[in-house]
Order: C-alpha cells, then sequence, then structure tokens
C-alpha cells in the first residue's frame, strides 16, 4: 500500500487550461499595483494617480471641457467629475464658461494648480523611472511601444 501512496505523489498533474498567473491582465493588474505604490510613496502630496492625471493634463494641454478632460486620460463621465470637483474643492482647479459655447464649462488649473502640477513633474518622472527600473533602455521602449499597441 505504501507503494502505491509513492506512486500517486510521483504523477505530476495536467497543467490546467488556464493559469492565472500567465494571464496578460492578471500580470498587469501586478504591476499597476506596483507603479501605484510607487506613485503614492513618491509624488510628494496627497494626490492619487487619476486627479495626477487631470492635472498633468490641463498643465500640458490648458483649459478645455470636463468632457474632453476626460477622454484626455481616460476617465469616465462620473469619475472625472469627481476628480475635477476634488481638485477643485482644494483650489487647484476651476472652471469658467467657454466662450465660443456658453453651454459648456472650461476646467483650467489655478494658479495654485499649475504651481503644483510644475513641482510634481519631477517626482512623476522619477516614479516612472523606477517602476521602469527593472528593464534596460531597449526593453523600456520595446515596452512602451508594445503597450501603446494594444490601447
Amino acid at each position: 500500500m505504501a507503494r502505491s501512496v509513492a506512486a500517486k505523489k510521483s504523477v505530476k498533474p495536467a497543467k490546467p487550461p488556464y493559469v492565472l498567473d500567465d494571464q496578460v491582465g492578471f500580470i498587469l493588474r501586478q504591476v499597476w499595483q506596483r507603479h501605484s505604490s510607487i506613485f503614492s510613496r513618491d509624488i510628494g502630496t496627497n494626490l492619487t494617480p487619476t486627479q495626477w492625471a487631470a492635472l498633468s493634463k490641463l498643465a500640458e494641454t490648458g483649459a478645455c471641457s470636463q468632457n474632453q478632460l476626460g477622454r484626455l486620460t481616460a476617465m469616465d463621465v462620473a469619475t472625472i467629475k469627481g476628480v475635477i470637483d476634488r481638485l477643485t474643492a482644494r483650489g487647484l482647479t476651476e472652471t469658467s464658461q467657454d466662450p465660443e459655447d456658453g453651454r459648456r464649462l472650461l476646467v483650467s488649473l489655478t494658479r495654485a494648480g499649475q504651481q503644483l502640477a510644475e513641482k510634481l513633474a519631477p517626482n512623476a518622472l522619477a516614479i516612472t523611472r523606477e517602476t521602469l527600473a527593472p528593464l534596460d533602455a531597449k526593453e523600456r521602449e520595446t515596452l512602451m511601444a508594445l503597450l501603446n499597441k494594444l490601447r
């Protein structure tokens, strides 16, 4: 009897058809969790990644509608509204009427928002460098090209 138990233990089970560790979504989520941890530790102020995305995009493009900002930052309508509401409450963004279309509001950075975006840009660049640090320069370039292709 001991021999048959030993024989059963030595049989390697067949690889299941779906292995979570081999799935792109799972790997991307783990990479995102690592990046989020680095971001939270190093951004230097109490901003979420979505708030930073809105601030940095407004610094890059200037005033735009909330809807356009949501598209530019890959946020749905409800998410971008909440982000802008929180940034406005902190005095970092403001809204004004669009001079070309009085029905539309434009979102822009306040002076404090612009200053914060400029101050935090080096931190954000360092966060990206640390996230990509395990890769050499060619691997970083390849990864970014491949990720952009998957958008």
